[in-house]
């Protein structure tokens, strides 16, 4: 009994760790730091962080030859992930994000598909289109209306689908390495991409923003990108998936209601129902777990 309320504690702290993540992302840009140049500075610190652990704890960063490309197509997910993530949340509320990546699993699902590594039944494709149904709900729904937050809904689906397609691809990795040492590398090849293409905000970013946001960068980066890849690890070796799934399916609801409490932010009635159809999609489906997060 007591080894199985400390899972749940380690699953619960994650679960509110990645859906504090997103209304804290949120309060940081709309607080002045430019969207790449937030990323690039957070990404960095992470993989920095992960290197140091990975280099202490195996002593190697090597990767098998035959696992470079799945290395390099799971660095160019997280990158195209952080783009779209950065910028949905520049563009639209906190709370609309985050029920719009509730649809995820159901991603994931059709991009193994397309990769030969699923076989759907009916009963998927009945979900699927329950919660792809609760998606136009969420965006439909949205206070400003749906023209408003058009560029950041479909930004919100992009950050969905390529975290979908990084945990596609990351998923034989995790059984051949350690989280930490592809967490060492994932992280740092993105983080390349990241800081090329965000030089000329990181360059032009005014640092002068408070401690405030300094504070919060820190915790979106010790809590949600390491802390995380710790607890969500060691749930899933201890209990498995499945269950560990049904938890970590709660955080897009949570983080909707943070952003409301935390941020003030609205959601309407046909926002919550949307929220409810993805949810259940998502139960139906009874998808395998996503990837470590890494938002």
């Amino acid at each position: 009994m007591r080894r199985l309320l400390g899972i749940e504690v380690m699953l619960l702290t994650t679960v509110v760790l990645w859906a504090l993540n997103i209304t804290v992302t949120r309060y940081i840009l709309t607080h002045g730091f430019e969207p790449l140049a937030y990323a690039t500075v957070r990404y960095g610190a992470a993989a920095l962080i992960f290197l140091g652990i990975a280099i202490v704890a195996e002593r190697s960063l090597r990767i098998r030859r035959s696992d470079v490309l799945l290395v390099v197509v799971a660095a160019l997910c997280l990158w195209l992930n952080q783009l779209s993530f950065v910028y949905a949340l520049e563009k639209t509320s906190a709370s609309t994000i985050a029920l719009i990546l509730g649809a995820t699993p159901i991603f994931a699902a059709l991009i193994g598909l397309a990769f030969g590594l699923e076989r759907l039944s009916r009963r998927f494709w009945v979900a699927a289109a329950v919660s792809f149904a609760g998606v136009g709900l969420v965006a439909l729904g949205a206070p400003s209306g749906l023209s408003g937050d058009l560029r950041g809904d479909l930004l919100g689906i992009s950050t969905a689908a390529t975290w979908a397609a990084y945990s596609v691809a990351i998923a034989p990795l995790m059984e051949r390495y350690s989280a930490s040492r592809i967490s060492a590398v994932v992280l740092s090849l993105g983080w390349v991409l990241i800081a090329i293409v965000g030089a000329p905000q990181t360059l032009e970013q005014d640092y002068a923003l408070g401690w405030e946001v300094w504070l919060l960068l820190a915790f979106a980066t010790l809590g949600p990108l390491v802390t995380t890849n710790v607890l969500w690890f060691r749930s899933l070796h201890r209990i498995g998936p499945s269950r560990a799934t049904l938890v970590a399916n709660l955080q897009p609801f949570v983080a909707a209601v943070f952003a409301v409490v935390l941020l003030d932010e609205q959601m309407t009635l046909v926002q919550v129902l949307g929220g409810v159809l993805i949810a259940a999609g998502i139960l139906a489906a009874r998808r395998r777990p996503p990837a470590p997060a890494s938002e």
